[in-house]
């Protein structure tokens, strides 16, 4: 089969723009992490708050990276603006991060959440204790092998869809979107239309919440941490920059996608959130939860709603939406590595495209593989942290690239500006830095791991830089 270095092809307009960005965003987040929200704040109304919260941090984030996008329209996305606002050093270690650890596990989780809706139906396979109680490097690769080895199939199936052709990943991103929009609508609708729930459920606070309240410090680091976890339901709102290269009139269509995306997957979220709690009390559904690692909140309040049956159709959804998420994150991320190896700081092989179809092919099997090992390097719960932590260090540097670079680049067009500049993006980069110091305050193995992911990047970016600078 032969391959060259032909450019990624134009495949997406603004209807397909807006496609991307949500299927790239819903998947597992929004199913999963009610559970840890309300474990860190005890008050159902605080739950959502949080969620609401984390959309405005992430809808500022938008307006920001949309006068990015807008600007410099090119495969890699993030990775071209950090290399313009701080040089290639900067650049390849966020590049190398999100092969690492921000995209590579970002698919891994939501793959495996896609094993635990499937679990629903059959159960999963797990091995004798004494083999899952085997730890390497603080890590138990043989724990819940049934839902990984899912998890690595639907990897490796999606990867050889989007190796076929970029417009089949986007085909199947619009049918999956539809059906996640549909699966959500069927818990809103579910939960407030039926005798299952009650709004005085919203004033049950859990049995752990503190008998004298919060105090401030403790407040702000729940609250925080509690976005933290929301984030991860938002994680992929930078995606579509990903794939500038391949939208039709990138310097309207990026960013009005951005924003018609994101404004429906908030007010999805927050009345999707409040349905869980409408219907189950926090304790009720921690209790249930904390049984089986597996357990789903939407597929608990289904259930609670419609009987065993309702379990069954929540779940199903629930793999749709995973299923297209899933994909779109693999799609999308795959342009990161492309866009490395184009520059000659990736394995080679990566900056090639197929002759045929025009999607990077090696760049899809690299990923692929990466995200199968860290599928076996541990739970949804730290995998997502690890995103989150990574992640945010980056996304404010990209967003102080807005700053800067409107005082280095005053005379570049900008058919897109950041509006309430420069309140939004000092509102953002706060936010990062706040995240950034309360998760190392408070998880300083998790952030050390997260940390030591992104430096690994140092050899390899000093060797390749040596080899180009001998040809």
């Amino acid at each position: 089969m032969s391959i060259n270095n032909s450019e990624l092809k134009k495949s997406f307009g603004l209807k397909m723009a807006v496609i991307i960005v949500m299927s790239a965003i819903i998947g597992s987040g929004v199913f999963k992490k009610v559970a840890p929200m309300a474990e860190m704040l005890h008050t159902p109304w605080l739950v959502v708050a949080a969620w609401l919260l984390a959309g405005i941090i992430v809808l500022f984030g938008v307006f920001c990276i949309a006068e990015l996008g807008a600007m410099f329209p090119d495969s890699g996305g993030p990775f071209i603006w950090l290399e313009k606002v701080y040089g290639k050093l900067i650049s390849f270690l966020y590049g190398w991060s999100c092969f690492t650890v921000i995209q590579t596990a970002a698919i891994s989780s939501i793959a495996f959440v896609f094993a635990g809706a499937l679990n629903t139906f059959t159960t999963l396979p797990r091995l004798p204790e004494h083999y899952e109680s085997f730890t390497f490097l603080g890590l138990y690769p043989l724990d819940n092998i049934g839902a990984k080895i899912i998890s690595c199939l639907l990897i490796i199936a999606l990867t050889l869809v989007n190796i076929k052709g970029t417009k089949k990943g986007g085909n199947l991103s619009l049918i999956f979107t539809f059906l996640i929009v549909i699966s959500l609508s069927s818990v809103i609708i579910g939960a407030f239309g039926s005798g299952a729930g009650s709004v005085s459920t919203f004033g049950i606070l859990s049995k752990d919440y503190p008998k004298e309240g919060f105090t401030l410090f403790a407040f702000i680091s729940a609250m925080v941490l509690a976005m933290r976890a929301a984030f991860w339901g938002y994680e992929g709102w930078l995606g579509l920059g990903f794939i500038g290269e391949e939208i039709k009139n990138p310097q309207k269509n990026l960013p009005r996608a951005l924003f018609i995306g994101i404004s429906i997957i908030i007010l999805l979220y927050l009345l999707v959130n409040s349905a869980y709690l409408y219907v189950m009390p926090i304790d009720e559904m921690l209790t249930t939860i904390h049984q089986n690692e597996n357990n789903i909140a939407a597929v608990l309040v289904m259930d609670k709603i419609l009987g065993s049956g309702g379990a069954y159709v929540i779940s199903a959804m629930i793999l749709v939406s995973t299923f297209g998420c899933t994909n779109a994150t693999i799609l999308v991320s795959s342009r990161i590595y492309y866009a490395m190896a184009q520059k000659r700081l990736f394995f080679r092989k990566a900056a090639r495209t197929h002759s045929q179809n025009q999607t990077p092919k090696y760049a899809l099997i690299y990923q692929c593989v990466w995200a199968c090992l860290l599928v076996f390097s541990g739970s949804f719960e730290l995998l997502t942290d690890l995103v989150i932590i990574a992640a945010f260090i980056f996304n404010g540097l990209i967003v102080f690239g807005v700053i800067r670079l409107r005082k280095t680049m005053k005379e570049t067009p900008r058919p897109y500006k950041t509006p309430l500049y420069p309140f939004v993006p000092v509102v953002f980069i706060f936010f990062c830095v706040v995240l950034s110091g309360i998760s190392f305050y408070e998880s300083p193995a998790k952030s050390l791991m997260g940390l030591l992911l992104i430096v690994s990047g140092l050899p390899f970016y000093f060797y390749w830089r040596k080899k180009l600078q001998h040809q």
